[in-house]
């Protein structure tokens, strides 16, 4: 039997946050006909950025992150504010971040970051030929320091551990698969 969605009897905003909000729904399941709470967080969409120089050097950010207090090295990323679309955003983010720019930048695809308890999408983006343009412009929550790191090494710290964060390592794999560099995907 194939998995059928199940029938929304309530949905109530619980708390509302600056980045998203906390709702529960209360939901009948189409096998059993029993119903359940789910609790499910609201958020925008977010992006993330691979950019990359004329030198084939990945424009990442080091930064404290508080939910597992340490920092990480990630590529730059956010919200996507309800003016943008995804790609507006993920160059938004770029120069923000790191003070690189780009013209343009090509979509890899996208990831529901949690699905069980989330509803929105992460959206990865390619950026090349990326220079820097000015200042990075980072808001009062972050402290971020830009790093280059050469694009072979990308794969050797993901499996040391280095690169830790789901959404950019999903980013990467993305970026692999679409642009089949020889050995990059080996453990």
């Amino acid at each position: 039997m194939n998995p059928k969605p199940w029938t929304i009897l309530t949905s109530n905003l619980d708390k509302s946050y600056r980045v998203f909000n906390l709702r529960t729904d209360h939901a009948r399941s189409p096998r059993t006909g029993q119903s359940h709470d789910f609790f499910v967080m609201e958020s925008s969409s977010w992006v993330n950025i691979i950019p990359l120089t004329p030198n084939e050097e990945v424009v990442m950010v080091r930064q404290y992150r508080h939910g597992t207090r340490d920092i990480t090295l990630e590529i730059p990323g956010g919200l996507v504010e309800h003016q943008d679309d995804p790609e507006a955003a993920a160059l938004r983010e770029l120069g923000e971040e790191t003070g690189y720019t780009a013209a343009s930048a090509t979509p890899l695809g996208y990831v529901h970051p949690n699905p069980a308890i989330q509803n929105n999408r992460c959206y990865t983006f390619l950026a090349e030929q990326c220079l820097p343009a000015g200042d990075q412009q980072q808001d009062e929550k972050e402290d971020i320091q830009v790093v280059l790191i050469p694009l072979h090494d990308i794969p050797r710290l993901i499996r040391e551990g280095v690169i830790t964060h789901a959404l950019v390592i999903a980013a990467f794999y993305r970026y692999y698969m679409e642009h089949a560099i020889e050995g990059s995907l080996n453990p």
